[in-house]
């Protein structure tokens, strides 16, 4: 699955859970809004729609897009 199919799936309500470094990762959503959680800690970022997720979202720094070399089995 490429990177622009995830964002449609997202933005139409899917959820995905991930790896990166070996640590797990949720993409989730409710009528509140979009969120990014670190299951270690429950580290959750949040955001207002999809594309904010995926354009401010950060993982030790870097979008999705710039790890998604890294992750993208997992989609």
């Amino acid at each position: 699955m490429s990177y622009e199919e995830i964002k449609d799936r997202v933005s139409w309500g899917e959820e995905f859970l991930f790896y990166y470094k070996n640590e797990e990762y949720w993409i989730s959503q409710n009528n509140s809004g979009r969120y990014l959680t670190k299951t270690a800690g429950s580290v959750t970022q949040v955001f207002q729609t999809t594309e904010e997720l995926f354009e401010n979202g950060r993982i030790e720094g870097k979008t999705l897009l710039e790890i998604w070399a890294d992750i993208q089995q997992y989609f």
